[in-house]
């Protein structure tokens, strides 16, 4: 009785859960919510048809595109990231709680070692560094009256560099639109087919790059999360200045010989060579699995 009592309040639980409702209420036009004018700083596609929520990265890249310098979006993740870290990864994002399935799915995940992990990290700020790139001279070219031939130049990338190819917008805005026209047309089985066979060479690049995150993250937990995604990279940067961390306790935390915390994180924390009172680490999405493994009760979350 005790261990189901256990079991049921553990915070893994409660984190699935606020992923769930999390997903539904970002998803909830198909139940008659209304789009709401709010930019969550998590990877929510917005030109899915189900979307309530608009896409702070996708908004950035459309507002430089514009010439206009984006404070709403860049506040979105300043604020968030001041006062809860990258929690919402954690706990909200949907492309997130995909992951969160995949591992599910496969209970039997592939290692990374150390040093691949922390090569590997930088990824996700290259792809940033990227796109910004991509972004603020398209901005700059357009200032200076020549950004109609450097957009004609960079072609489906100018206007989001990151969404022409990203898998969320593929697995949430692209497929169901595709798959909501296909099924709503009277059109016969064997023309459908033969349009999906023309479809041009970027749908099946995009299809190709949602297969490989898919495949990656069903073999490592939160890969994508953890060395692709561009909005967890402006999070972690901003991660330093948050007001939640976490704590471990000197006196319970028996660090020699144990390693729970560190085995169990999904991000690869070296929380065992961070400071024993409050601290941060830009890899830290807060998902508390660590406070949950932790047999001493030795790490709690700290706010601020």
């Amino acid at each position: 009785m005790v261990d189901l009592k256990h079991a049921l309040v553990r915070i893994r639980t409660l984190r699935i859960i606020s992923l769930v409702i999390s997903f539904i209420l970002l998803n909830a036009v198909l139940f008659g919510l209304e789009p709401q004018p709010l930019l969550p700083p998590v990877l929510q596609s917005s030109g899915s048809p189900a979307s309530t929520v608009g896409d702070p990265f996708a908004v950035m890249q459309y507002m430089f595109y514009e010439a206009v310098f984006p404070w709403l979006p860049l506040a979105s993740f300043l604020i968030s990231a001041v006062l809860l870290g990258r929690m919402l990864c954690g706990w909200v994002c949907p492309f997130g709680f995909i992951q969160e399935i995949l591992g599910f799915v496969k209970r039997k995940h592939r290692e990374v070692s150390p040093r691949a992990n922390r090569d590997m990290i930088y990824l996700k700020y290259g792809i940033l560094g990227i796109v910004l790139f991509l972004s603020v001279t398209v901005s700059a070219a357009t200032l200076m009256g020549i950004g109609r031939a450097y957009k004609d130049a960079l072609g489906i990338f100018a206007q989001a560099p990151f969404n022409a190819l990203s898998p969320h917008d593929t697995l949430f805005a692209l497929l169901p639109t595709m798959i909501s026209t296909a099924v709503s047309s009277e059109a016969p089985f064997a023309d459908i087919l033969g349009g999906i066979a023309a479809l041009p060479p970027l749908f099946w690049v995009r299809l190709i790059v949602l297969g490989l995150v898919i495949a990656f993250a069903f073999y490592v937990p939160r890969s994508f999360c953890r060395y692709l995604c561009p909005v967890g990279a402006i999070m972690a940067l901003l991660n330093h200045f948050s007001f939640l961390g976490l704590e471990r306790d000197v006196l319970r935390c028996t660090k020699e010989g144990c390693r729970s915390c560190v085995d169990v994180c999904p991000m690869k924390v070296p929380i065992l060579d961070l400071p024993w009172k409050k601290f941060t680490h830009p890899e830290c999405i807060y998902c508390l699995e660590c406070v949950d493994a932790c047999s001493p009760t030795a790490i709690k979350p700290k706010f601020p």
